[in-house]
């Protein structure tokens, strides 16, 4: 790692905050318990995992029950879609052209037991087209998964009215609130959908730990089975320490999510008036974004070129999805909000946190024109 560089990433991952490690070290370096096993050791890890729960639970507005503890936001995504799916009788599936792979591959999985998969379409903004997406709910069809933030453009989408549209015409809606969740206040009940995905490193948590939550009037079959841990539907022992990690993150994120928010959109409005004087495409600048989240495009510059060059100068962002990085394919989000290939494969993302600062914003910049200067150059040597 080297020492000097910035990190601009955090839609990709979070840095473990010291009170998370804290509250997690008793259940990494003392004699731990199994929470299935009836000893002292087990039954005080049991405690440990249902205080946990109960924290969760609290954060998003449900009842602990309703929380069902995964090895992360990918595992709750396909949890929610196969495990819904399976205890419906295949017909339409429906989804927003805009998904995280972990909830796009899953749905397409399902073609092959005889689903129909449609996609919802978005506006140039990256918002799902609401006229459009009322027309595919009078389809009638059994289950919708809908972000509720982008984790590339971080457009917030409507959720709250899709899942009033989901109930009116008898449809199970998912949202995955992976990048959303720490950043804006995420309610289940307000949002009135059926199941909900939230994941730990996204909000200063351990990596490996994330919850399905799930209306306990909903029937979902396991994606695991073995020994019925978490009510029978995701069965292996619970990461107890993980799970203890991802509470005390959860509520550190509602303490102070007001002024993180505050903070990091003064620092996104810095960054953006720096990028607008570069020439540069913010995309979904007219939406209501995550208030960390910028992406953007140079135009005549690859993004991978400039993520590499930008890493060379000491900052860390990403050219889209940390999940989708290993494509050289334009990002499918920009395609799907009708951004031209040559434009969208210049995309690079910036996710801020209140760990960043003014000057590493002002320093930015700088080494951002710098770069781009220098790789417009070596173009015309080339031309």
């Amino acid at each position: 790692m080297t020492a000097h560089s910035v990190f601009f990433d955090h839609n990709s991952t979070t840095a473990l905050k010291p009170q998370v490690l804290e509250a997690m070290l008793p259940w990494l370096t003392a004699p731990t318990g199994n929470p299935t096993s009836r000893h002292v050791f087990g039954r005080n890890a049991r405690e440990a995992l249902e205080l946990a729960r109960k924290q969760i639970a609290e954060c998003v507005g449900v009842q602990a029950s309703q929380v069902i503890f995964t090895a992360g936001g990918t595992e709750a995504n396909n949890f929610a879609i196969k495990g819904i799916a399976s205890n419906l009788s295949p017909g339409q599936l429906l989804v927003s052209a805009i998904e995280h792979p972990c909830v796009a591959r899953p749905a397409q999985s399902l073609a092959w037991q005889g689903w129909q998969v449609n996609q919802m379409k978005v506006n140039s903004d990256g918002v799902i087209d609401l006229a459009q997406a009322e027309q595919a709910f009078q389809t009638r069809p059994g289950l919708a998964s809908v972000m509720l933030a982008n984790n590339e453009t971080g457009a917030i989408q409507p959720v709250s009215t899709l899942a009033a549209l989901a109930r009116a015409h008898g449809t199970l809606l998912h949202s995955d609130a992976v990048q959303a969740f720490g950043k804006i206040e995420v309610d289940m009940q307000a949002l009135g959908v059926h199941a909900m995905t939230l994941s730990s490193h996204k909000i200063g948590g351990p990596i490996g730990v994330g919850a399905l939550i799930i209306d306990k009037r909903v029937d979902i079959a396991p994606l695991l089975h073995g020994g019925g841990q978490e009510r029978g539907l995701r069965s292996g022992t619970e990461n107890v320490a993980g799970i203890v990690g991802f509470a005390r993150a959860a509520q550190l994120a509602m303490q102070s999510l007001s002024s993180r928010s505050t903070l990091v959109q003064g620092l996104r409005q810095q960054l953006e008036a720096g990028l607008h004087k570069l020439g540069a495409t913010i995309f979904a600048a007219k939406a209501v974004r995550l208030s960390n989240t910028s992406f953007f495009a140079i135009p005549n510059i690859e993004g991978e070129t400039l993520v590499t060059a930008l890493d060379k100068a000491g900052f860390a962002v990403a050219s889209g999805s940390a999940c989708a990085s290993d494509s050289t394919e334009p990002s499918q989000v920009l395609l799907a909000m009708g951004v031209a290939p040559d434009l969208a494969r210049g995309a690079v993302r910036v996710s801020l946190s209140d760990s960043n600062t003014s000057d590493e914003i002002t320093q930015f910049v700088a080494a951002l024109q710098q770069q781009v200067q220098r790789l417009k150059g070596l173009s015309a040597v080339a031309a």
